[in-house]
């Protein structure tokens, strides 16, 4: 496919030719929703915590004799029917680990790709230069570019002067290009592509399949 590469003022300065095989392929909706729910759950911290009727303190004495009184037989205070006591079933510390074999995760990302050019979400610039950083010429370059949703910005070569003009806008996140992911692509309305930073990520993804050792970000 070919597609425009832009500069700063949303001006047309070239047009360069990407693989329909990283950014144009048949999205595979049912396996980018198993990615979400996986990726979700791995980020869970799993610190959750709950005591049992055997780790509240206090409880150790009857309270009241088995029989005679007229009341419910208890035998302790820490039951979890009672109001202090333990809770039942409830939430234990855990490490939440579930996997997806590569090729899936390769192919999910190609299919996140690969939506955002179909639905015309993604941007290409061809450098973005900051002599020091400044909010006020992102939100710029953003109107110009008719970016008025959430949009993420990846990079390939670090500017701490982008990155720091990007950082104060709520609606603008940044990422190299080398940690992108799939939730990172889905989670944003808009992306804007720095033209090296999609050079890499076809360059990496071209040809990788099935079998390929090299492990997927």
């Amino acid at each position: 496919m070919k597609v425009k590469v832009l500069d700063t003022k949303a001006e047309v300065i070239e047009e360069i030719t990407l693989s329909d095989d990283v950014f144009g392929i048949e999205p595979n909706d049912t396996l980018l929703a198993q990615y979400v729910r996986v990726f979700s759950i791995n980020q869970r911290q799993g610190t959750s915590s709950t005591k049992t009727r055997a780790e509240v303190s206090g409880g150790g004495k009857k309270p009241w004799r088995q029989k005679g009184t007229g009341r419910a037989r208890h035998g302790s205070i820490r039951s979890p029917i009672w109001v202090g006591g333990g809770i039942a079933h409830g939430p234990r510390p855990y490490k939440p680990n579930l996997k997806m074999p590569k090729r899936m995760r390769v192919l999910a990302f190609k299919s996140a790709l690969s939506y955002k050019f179909k639905d015309k979400k993604v941007t290409i610039l061809d450098k973005v230069k900051f002599e020091k950083p400044s909010t006020k010429t992102m939100v710029e370059i953003l109107k110009k570019l008719k970016i008025e949703s959430s949009a993420l910005l990846v990079w390939f070569k670090k500017d701490e002067n982008l990155v720091k003009s990007a950082s104060n806008i709520l609606s603008l996140n940044t990422k190299f290009a080398g940690s992108l992911n799939t939730y990172d692509l889905l989670k944003s309305d808009n992306i804007i592509f720095i033209k090296d930073a999609v050079l890499d990520i076809e360059k990496k993804y071209l040809g990788k399949k099935e079998g390929n050792k090299d492990e997927d970000k």
